[in-house]
C-alpha cells in the first residue's frame, strides 16, 4: 500500500513542476525573443524485487543457506527528467525603433544549431540572447534593457552616440556613411548545451561560442522577434497537467482512507 502512496506522490510532484514551467511560459508570452521551455517526464527505473530467505539445514551442526525467491517488478513513479528550451524561430513584430533588432535564422546545417546576439553581463562575462530589444545608454553604448553591453564580432562594446544609424542585413552598423562595427552573432553547434540564466540570457557550458561566419542569417532593423510560446497549446497542456495532478491526489486520498480503516476499524478489538 505504501508503494502506491509513493507512486501517487511522485506523479503529483512531477505535474506540479510541469505546471510551474507552463506558468512561466505564459508569463513570458510577450517577452521578445523568449524561448519556451519544454519538459519530458520519465518513469523511475523499474525495480526487480526478490525475497531473501535463509533456511536452516537440519544437520549435526545447523547450517544456513541463502535463497532468493523472485517477487516481480515494481514501478516507483515518474519524475521530470529535464527542461529544454524550444529554439524555434518566433514571429517578427515591426516596431519602427532603430535600436530594435531581430535575428532571423537562415538555413542552418542541422537542428542542434542556433544563432544568438552576443552581450556582456554585469560581471563582464559573455552571454547570448535572442532578445533584440536594445537601447542606448548615457554614454552611447548599445545595451540591453538590463544594461548589458551588446558586443561586436570582435567582442568589443558598440558605441554609437546617437540612434541615427543603420544596420545592414549582415549585421554591419553604418553611421554617417561609415562602418562603425558589425554585430556579434554567435553560432551554437549544440544548442542543448546552453543553459538559461534568466532575463533572456543563455550561458554556454562549452566555453565561448564562435562567431557565425559563413552561416545564413539576416538582421532586421526596426523589428523584434516575438516569443515562440504557443498560448493555446500551453493552456491545453496546463489543463491536462491540472487534471493529472487531481487524479493522483484522489488516489492519494483513497490510500489514506484505506489506511485509516486498517488502523481504526480492522485492528479494533471487540
Amino acid at each position: 500500500m505504501f508503494r502506491g502512496l509513493y507512486t501517487a506522490a511522485s506523479g503529483m510532484l512531477s505535474q506540479q513542476s510541469r505546471i510551474e514551467m507552463l506558468t512561466n511560459n505564459i508569463a513570458n508570452a510577450n517577452t521578445p525573443g523568449y524561448k519556451a521551455d519544454q519538459a519530458s517526464l520519465r518513469a523511475f527505473p523499474e525495480l526487480f524485487m526478490q525475497r531473501l530467505e535463509q533456511p536452516t539445514v537440519p544437520t549435526a551442526k545447523p547450517l544456513s543457506r541463502r535463497n532468493r525467491t523472485p517477487i516481480g517488478t515494481l514501478h516507483t513513479g515518474v519524475y521530470m527528467q529535464e527542461l529544454r528550451p524550444n529554439f524555434a524561430q518566433g514571429d517578427l513584430r515591426e516596431t519602427g525603433n532603430r535600436t530594435d533588432l531581430a535575428l532571423v535564422d537562415g538555413t542552418l546545417p542541422t537542428d542542434p544549431y542556433a544563432l544568438f546576439f552576443t552581450v556582456q553581463n554585469a560581471d563582464g562575462a559573455v552571454r547570448y540572447t535572442r532578445n533584440g530589444h536594445f537601447t542606448l545608454d548615457a554614454d552611447g553604448f548599445l545595451t540591453t534593457d538590463e544594461g548589458f553591453y551588446v558586443l561586436d564580432e570582435n567582442g568589443d562594446r558598440i558605441q554609437l552616440g546617437s540612434d541615427d544609424f543603420t544596420v545592414l542585413a549582415d549585421g554591419t552598423i553604418m553611421q554617417n556613411d561609415e562602418i562603425v562595427a558589425r554585430l556579434g552573432v554567435a553560432f551554437a553547434a549544440d544548442k542543448h548545451a546552453l543553459v538559461k540564466e534568466g532575463n533572456g540570457l543563455f550561458r554556454s557550458e562549452n566555453g565561448e561560442l564562435p562567431q557565425a561566419n559563413g552561416q545564413a542569417y539576416q538582421i532586421r532593423q526596426g523589428f523584434l522577434e516575438r516569443s515562440n510560446v504557443d498560448l493555446s497549446r500551453t493552456m491545453t497542456d496546463m489543463l491536462s497537467a491540472y487534471r493529472a495532478f487531481e487524479a493522483n491526489q484522489k488516489i492519494l486520498q483513497a490510500y489514506d482512507k484505506s489506511m485509516d480503516k486498517a488502523v481504526n476499524e480492522i485492528g479494533r478489538l471487540k
